[in-house]
């Protein structure tokens, strides 16, 4: 196992690199830059910058070089010194912006992860031993609901019965005393306040789905000779179901983890504008809708850093699961 996961972390590096090259070169597809972007800014507030102060604009930010050039400077920086570079539009460093919302983007990740895990297999496992029962039909009417719905469109419902019915205005994830606040209960407990309302949004579709994943494999495991075998024996019914086709059926919803994680820090974009959370998903936006290209290229690595993490704990999962899989 050890060395298994050694390989995947090897592994890691040229797929990083990969996404470096490629997504740093789609962000610089789009004609003009950033300092053509501010001249037309300028212009139509009726100002005029001038062709020197455009080019000592570009100097300064280094976008006098060709694309090679600029991103070899910024990838031995992240990698000689840990330096992400500057925002052009915020005109601060990229660590000193992206940090904090990458360990909140993870968080509501992570805490929709658990959401998803907690609500489906347990649904899931009652829909398939209790097939066509009026729970199961339930389950599933509740499933087809989650998959249908956008999740802004949740979000949106859920701020209005919040602020309507509990006069709670849950937007962001922070109240505004503590957005600028350190780090302290008080405000650990401001933000698990607020955790909730994204936490089911996100989580709804990835509940749906994987219920109705896991009810399938169940049931097909179930009909299994080898449980009916284990059943003449007299093993109890709830070891039985866990022991065996619980854990067999597991096998692609592990698997289907790493999509999940994928679809949450990906599709929490949109959610995370219309809630005004201070996430990754609206700073990557800004970033790339002003060309903000340091910016952009290092949200979109810290995002991709998350999605092959996920893969891997999906994977080494799935391999601890199932002894039947060989690493070679």
């Amino acid at each position: 196992m050890l060395q298994y996961i050694i390989k995947r972390l090897l592994f890691m590096i040229p797929t990083l690199l990969a996404i470096s090259i490629v997504s740093f070169t789609i962000i610089n597809l789009p004609p003009g830059d950033y300092v053509d972007r501010l001249a037309a800014e300028r212009r139509t507030a009726g100002e005029e910058l001038t062709p020197e102060e455009q080019a000592s604009l570009r100097q300064f930010y280094g976008l006098d070089q060709p694309i090679i050039g600029q991103y070899i400077q910024w990838i031995s920086d992240i990698v000689l010194k840990g330096d992400f570079g500057m925002s052009i539009r915020w005109n601060l460093p990229v660590d000193d912006l992206i940090w904090q919302r990458l360990a909140l983007t993870f968080t509501l990740s992570l805490s929709s992860m658990l959401f998803i895990w907690v609500v489906a297999i347990p649904i899931g496992i009652y829909s398939a031993v209790n097939q066509y029962s009026p729970g199961d039909y339930v389950a599933t009417f509740v499933g087809f609901i989650g998959l249908a719905i956008p999740n802004f469109l949740l979000a949106l419902v859920l701020l209005y019965i919040s602020f309507k019915y509990f006069g709670q205005s849950v937007g962001g994830l922070f109240s505004p005393e503590y957005i600028d606040a350190p780090w302290n209960l008080a405000k650990i407990g401001d933000l698990l306040s607020h955790l909730w309302i994204p936490m089911v949004v996100l989580g709804t579709a990835g509940t749906a789905s994987l219920i109705r994943t896991l009810r399938a494999n169940l049931l097909d495991e179930l009909r299994r000779p080898y449980v009916t075998t284990a059943r003449t024996k007299g093993l109890p019914e709830y070891w039985l179901l866990i022991k065996y086709p619980l854990r067999h059926a597991l096998n692609p919803f592990v698997s289907s983890l790493n999509d999940i994680f994928v679809n949450l820090v990906s599709g929490a974009t949109i959610v995370s504008i219309v809630l005004s959370l201070q996430t990754t998903g609206p700073l990557l936006f800004d970033a790339l809708r002003n060309e903000d290209m340091y910016l952009a290229g290092s949200a979109i690595m810290m995002l991709s850093v998350l999605t092959v993490i996920g893969t891997l704990f999906s994977d080494v999962l799935l391999a601890w699961l199932d002894p039947r899989i060989r690493f070679r």
